[in-house]
């Protein structure tokens, strides 16, 4: 199966809202190539498919700060009159079943693998954020180790400086 959306497109349209990775009404519409309004009737239609953990509308003041942030990017958001749905993972491949249509079943299994993407990214991401903390904490655990040593050695350089200075030479004169 061809792509039918470049995957980038798809990564810019997914937003983290509440900690939840999810997708915004009007965005889906646009890549199921459909109006909005036609996509929230079929959700409408069918909301026992979509509990709170599938779809969920955005608060004014959640919209407002993803507004701020997507503005410049997508110009269809001036366009949209009432607080939009937003759409997790599940909830795209659930809008798949009840818009059921060729290209809403292909755009949902793109959606779906780009989802899955983000999510192998951040097992990998956790994995070596782990590595980095387990070598800062051998690292910490040495240096406390062996702090005295670096201390007799800071003690044994200081000595040999003052021993080895050479000595003033010259003459003084009493005025």
């Amino acid at each position: 199966m061809d792509n039918i959306i470049p995957i980038q497109i798809i990564e810019n349209k997914i937003y983290l809202i509440r900690n939840t990775k999810v997708m915004l009404d009007i965005d889906l519409a646009i890549l199921y190539d459909i109006p909005t309004k036609r996509l929230n009737e079929a959700v409408k239609r069918n909301l026992e498919r979509f509990p709170d953990d599938f779809m969920f509308q955005l608060t004014k003041e959640e919209w407002d700060n993803l507004r701020s942030q997507i503005a410049t990017a997508n110009p269809n958001v001036s366009k949209i009159r009432s607080l939009p749905y937003v759409f997790t993972e599940h909830g795209t491949l659930m809008l798949s079943n009840v818009l059921n249509s060729k290209r809403a079943i292909n755009v949902s299994i793109q959606i779906i693998r780009v989802f899955d993407k983000l999510k192998q990214f951040a097992i990998s991401h956790n994995e070596l954020t782990d590595r980095i903390i387990s070598l800062e904490k051998a690292f910490m655990n040495y240096t406390k180790d062996n702090n005295h040593e670096l201390e007799e050695m800071q003690k044994a350089i200081n000595y040999l400086l003052d021993i080895t200075k050479p000595a003033k030479i010259g003459f003084k004169t009493n005025n």
